[in-house]
């Protein structure tokens, strides 16, 4: 299968295309300096050239707290960009796949958060993000909605690596208790999309490591994995704090989960647990340390 991923370098993007290429498949990778998503004709040559028959659009402007801030340039991306990337997928009759966010909700909700639920997002980056849905539900024949949150891999910034770093350098960190979420491994995330997309089962999705925890608990869960796996032995204390002790530009939502309920009710294999992801992911932070 012929797969073009947009955002190829990004944390996500760099595992869709080396799992699918791995998988068989002819993967175009474009990133921002091969591939401006903001510029209209620029993506109808390149999709009409590749003749993809799938599209897995990963690139977004994703500064959260920016974007409240750069607030054209977020739609730009994520809504304007994202209607370029559709407008040519439907082109050459491609899927589309969007990779979406948990910012689309506001976060107020007891329980875990349904597909179909009502979106309200809080944030800029929340509100582009949604406008982009929109698009794609507007424009595409052939679409998946893929919402996922916490997301974290071996290729750029994360929380993860955040913890192990500043755990080398401060003795106590102060992580909140009061959101909570359900963190995603790259790499679990890519091989769903892997699944997903060989299928014709099109709608909205919600994909991230089954299970959930507060942002304190994950990252205890780091030292404690850490210890046994990256033989961390810091002596850092994690202590729980309230989201008002970190005030930040953008609103987070205190609730992140996500009830996967198109995966069961379309027979699609789930993501595994949470903390299952988080041990393969320092396993191979380690094996990528030492080779470095």
């Amino acid at each position: 299968m012929r797969v073009l991923v947009t955002g190829a370098k990004g944390q996500l993007g760099h595992d869709v295309v080396r799992l699918f290429e791995n998988a068989g498949h002819h993967v175009l990778p474009c990133d921002r300096d091969s591939l401006d998503i903001t510029h209209y004709a620029m993506c109808l040559e390149r999709v009409q050239q590749f003749k993809p028959e799938v599209i897995i659009h990963c690139a977004a402007y994703t500064a959260v707290d920016q974007a409240e801030i750069d607030v054209d340039t977020a739609y730009a991306v994520n809504a304007v960009g994202t209607r370029n990337m559709v407008v040519a997928a439907e082109r050459v009759k491609a899927k589309f796949c969007y990779i979406s966010t948990d910012y689309v909700f506001d976060g107020t909700a007891a329980k875990p958060y349904h597909e179909y639920d009502n979106t309200n997002p809080q944030s800029v980056y929340g509100k582009s993000k949604r406008a982009g849905e929109i698009v794609v539900q507007s424009l595409s024949s052939a679409f998946f909605i893929v919402r996922t949150s916490w997301v974290y891999g071996l290729h750029g910034n994360n929380f993860v690596k955040t913890m192990l770093k500043l755990g080398q350098e401060r003795p106590i960190l102060h992580v909140v208790k009061d959101q909570k979420g359900s963190p995603t491994y790259t790499v679990d995330l890519a091989v769903f999309l892997l699944d997903l997309i060989r299928t014709e089962k099109y709608g909205i999705y919600h994909a991230s490591n089954s299970g959930e925890c507060t942002w304190y608990e994950f990252a205890r869960s780091i030292f404690e994995e850490a210890r046994d796996i990256l033989e961390y032995n810091y002596p850092v204390r994690v202590e729980p704090c309230a989201t008002e002790d970190f005030p930040r530009p953008a609103p987070r939502p205190r609730n992140s989960t996500m009830d996967h309920l198109s995966i069961r009710t379309n027979g699609i294999r789930d993501l595994r647990p949470w903390r299952d992801g988080l041990q393969d992911f320092l396993s191979i932070l380690k094996v990528s340390n030492i080779n470095q």
